[in-house]
């Protein structure tokens, strides 16, 4: 039985491996900005004086390969209608409403390997959402949904920001030996994808103290940012950083370390202080021209003239919605929060696409 479920999980993989043998989407990095097959996003763009171009807008979609391993809790994330959870259901529906956001203007993804709070926010994750078994070997299955989001994003000119690790599950990996094995297990598997179109988290908010191995946390990080950057395939390396809680600033180790520096939003009101931290984070030692990414912010306003978003572009920094579901709200609410209604289906994720759709010039 454990030789024939390996055997599985081999093709599984290998037929993920299969698919991406010419990719049409290739990210790079050219001093602050991004590229997509050599040429600057958004070319020619500016917006209310402010330069867009190679910047780099996205949204965290972290639960787009999200299951729940632990059967106590795998039905809290039943559908409304059909009164159960369906991993294959969540994954089509993400596929079906990728080209609406890119109609929009939404040029990237956040992906988890180990997902996000399906709750939004949350003191304990008793819930099981893992790519990773405890030694750090891929689980096919993961392996497989994530091939299809990165597949779907290559057809539509779109890049995947790919996190590896995420609090609260991180404990799921037994020690620091498999976080390792399981960080060159997911370098090594999207190098030889064939995909080019991925930039890499290493870890959601590193400076989070529910991590609980010491390589995951702010002193050691950029041990693993630095692995990640030294593995090749084909003379092609991966982009990576790692990011940090809301309104934080990246270390100097990070910065130093890193390919481009990712900031979040959640917990900052005030657009000012987004300006305050692009400009702090320009300032660290060791700071390159190298892309300002915010890849979490959970403060909208998209009606306002000043929001974070806006204050974000008024620096030259890159910025991402992330929208969960908060008390008492509907299935339309919330990227993050499972089950997911994929679609632009609320005031928010529409007040969202329509600013994004008027800062690039989008006409979807």
């Amino acid at each position: 039985m454990i030789r024939a479920s390996l055997t599985v999980m081999t093709l599984l993989v290998c037929t993920a491996l299969s698919h991406a043998a010419e990719p049409r989407t290739r990210v790079s990095i050219v001093g602050e900005a991004f590229h997509i097959n050599e040429q600057p996003t958004y070319a020619g763009r500016s917006w209310n004086g402010k330069r867009i171009v190679g910047l780099l807008f996205n949204s965290r979609m972290v639960q787009a390969t999200f299951d729940d391993l632990n059967p106590q809790t795998r039905e809290r994330w039943a559908y409304p209608d059909t009164k159960t959870w369906d991993t294959d259901r969540n994954l089509q529906e993400f596929l079906a409403a990728m080209p609406e956001w890119r109609k929009h203007g939404l040029l990237a993804i956040t992906v988890n390997l180990q997902g996000g709070s399906p709750q939004g926010y949350s003191k304990e994750q008793p819930w099981h959402n893992s790519a990773f078994t405890e030694s750090g070997a891929l689980r096919a299955e993961y392996v497989a949904r994530l091939e299809r989001v990165l597949a779907r994003a290559d057809e539509l000119g779109m890049v995947v920001i790919v996190g590896y690790f995420y609090f609260g599950q991180d404990e799921r990996l037994k020690d620091e030996a498999a976080v390792i094995a399981a960080t060159d297990a997911a370098t090594k598997w999207l190098l030889k994808s064939g995909f080019r179109n991925v930039i890499v988290e290493v870890n959601n908010e590193c400076d989070v103290k529910a991590y609980d191995h010491e390589i995951l946390q702010p002193d050691r990080i950029h041990e693993l940012i630095e692995r990640v950057r030294r593995t090749e395939h084909d003379g092609w390396r991966l982009p990576v950083g790692t990011s940090y809680k809301g309104g934080a600033i990246p270390r100097e180790n990070v910065v130093r370390s890193s390919d481009f520096l990712l900031l979040h939003g959640n917990g900052v009101k005030e657009p000012e202080r987004i300006t305050e931290m692009v400009r702090r984070t320009r300032n660290v030692p060791g700071y390159r021209p190298m892309p300002i990414l915010f890849n979490e912010d959970d403060h909208f306003l998209f009606d306002q003239p000043s929001n974070n978003f806006s204050a974000a572009v008024g620096e030259y920094a890159s910025w991402g919605y992330f929208d969960y579901r908060m008390k008492n709200e509907g299935y339309d609410e919330g990227y993050q929060s499972v089950p997911v209604n994929w679609g632009i289906s609320s005031p928010r994720k529409r007040g969202f696409f329509k600013l994004l759709s008027e800062i690039t010039g989008s006409n979807p």
